[in-house]
């Protein structure tokens, strides 16, 4: 079989859906405007040549065809761009005015080509050859999304290419040693030059039409799945809240005694079920922050907060949980007010996430430094511990869904590793961003900015409030 054969059949029946015969459209469209200068000095040089050497009011005539032409095909190529829908009519529409458009367009370089060839009389025609030549190279390479187009195109400059050797041939009745046989057998090498060309960049577009389809297919199939899992994790964690409240509601009712003293020997098995539900509580609620965050449903409510004020209660939140891992949370006194208009609840989460993975991976009797400052326009609040450090070949891990450095870590510290991807999205909704600096055995830096709230302004705040 001839290689690409069955390419060439597929293109010969045409596109059997609106999807890819829009986007052959929109392809010869592109490509006809990208290579309209290309064309216009092409067609300029050769009319003036024409004019100097030949007849100048044939050459203009031409050159005003030309721009006929050019400018009936930029309205075409306008109109398909600007096409939105997947109407077989409108498809139909644009493929017929692109006939036509082609028709005229060859139609006017096979006659201009043709009349140079008349006026040199029955001798060689190199420059009239060689310009039908160039436009059937330059039409096999460049419109051949279209087959049926391409196939009318060089139709006429085949016709053309044809007619004026074979013009002189009978014309003269030259013998077979004349050099106008070399040029009509010279004409006929060039014919299978332009098929095999038109053949070549035929089946390499079709080709690629199918790779695009193909992925095109697949992403379609990877976005069914992907709704289909945010529609499973919205339900599943719906489902899971409200037995999970009254788990947790009854739980703590009854370690409160409310319902009387709890047995010495079941106190533990109430505090173990209290601390499961609790952590079970906190997944249900990432998991519904995860999906409000990515169909862009995450809701905000924001305020004019002072960053320092908030920063220095969620510290004090926090101590008791880094005083499990026997570590110390130190917040440097800020030295003025710094405010920004933001949600204050979710810039609590993002600093317990930074905060409780700081003290989570620090080494035991640890320390764990926050900051906060500004430039420019711009607040940095830091979060700096003197841990394990973050490797360089891990780094790309940190934000990432269901993700530790270590799948260990998940084992020795607990968590779903949905934390820092959720403070990101909380981030990225503020028009703000975190990030981390980090050393391997020296420790890391995590580091949220936000832009500062110009339209309060901060007061100096005195050295009085210490932070243990």
């Amino acid at each position: 079989m001839i290689p690409g054969l069955e390419a060439i059949r597929s293109s010969l029946a045409g596109p059997t859906d609106i999807v890819s015969l829009k986007r052959r459209l929109r392809d010869y469209a592109v490509i006809g405007r990208q290579l309209f200068l290309q064309r216009i000095i092409i067609y300029s040089a050769a009319i003036l040549l024409a004019a100097y050497y030949y007849d100048t009011s044939t050459a203009l005539f031409f050159y005003a065809m030309v721009w006929l032409g050019e400018a009936f095909d930029g309205y075409v190529f306008n109109q398909i761009l600007r096409w939105r829908d997947r109407d077989w009519a409108k498809a139909r529409h644009f493929v017929l005015m692109i006939y036509i458009g082609t028709l005229f367009s060859a139609t006017v370089i096979a006659s201009f080509s043709i009349s140079l060839a008349a006026q040199q009389g029955h001798t060689m025609h190199f420059w009239a050859l060689f310009m039908l030549f160039s436009a059937a190279v330059f039409a096999a390479i460049n419109n051949h999304q279209i087959l049926s187009v391409v196939v009318l195109r060089l139709s006429i400059y085949v016709v053309a290419l044809l007619f004026i050797p074979i013009r002189d041939l009978v014309a003269t009745n030259p013998p077979l040693s004349s050099p106008l046989w070399l040029q009509f057998f010279t004409v006929l090498f060039v014919l299978s030059f332009i098929i095999e060309c038109s053949r070549s960049f035929l089946v390499g577009y079709v080709k690629n039409l199918r790779y695009i389809n193909a992925l095109v297919a697949e992403h379609e199939k990877t976005k069914a799945a992907y709704h289909a899992k945010q529609e499973f994790l919205a339900t599943v964690s719906h489902e899971l809240r409200t037995p999970l409240t009254a788990i947790k509601g009854s739980l703590q009712l009854i370690n409160s005694g409310a319902l009387g003293a709890v047995p010495p020997k079941m106190q533990h098995l109430f505090n173990m079920a209290t601390g499961n539900s609790e952590s079970l509580a906190n997944l249900v609620d990432d998991l519904l922050d995860l999906q409000r965050a990515e169909t862009g449903k995450l809701e905000l409510h924001l305020e004019q907060i002072e960053l320092g004020a908030v920063a220095a209660a969620t510290v004090d939140r926090t101590r008791p949980y880094a005083a499990r891992f026997d570590v110390t949370l130190h917040m440097e006194q800020p030295r003025r007010e710094y405010w920004v208009k933001a949600d204050r609840h979710r810039i609590e989460q993002v600093l317990v996430n930074m905060l409780s993975n700081a003290a989570k991976f620090s080494e035991t009797g640890g320390r764990v430094e926050i900051s906060i400052g500004a430039h420019d326009d711009q607040i940095s609040l830091a979060v700096k511990d003197y841990g394990v450090g973050i490797p360089k070949d891990a780094s790309d891990k940190v934000f990432e869904q269901f993700s530790q450095v270590n799948s260990s870590d998940i084992r020795r510290h607990g968590g779903t590793g949905l934390g820092m991807n959720i403070s990101r999205h909380i981030m990225q909704a503020h028009g703000g961003e975190i990030d981390f600096e980090s050393a391997e055995g020296v420790g890391t830096t995590f580091y949220v900015t936000l832009k500062e709230d110009k339209t309060v302004r901060p007061q100096p705040i005195p050295d009085m409030r210490k932070s243990a």
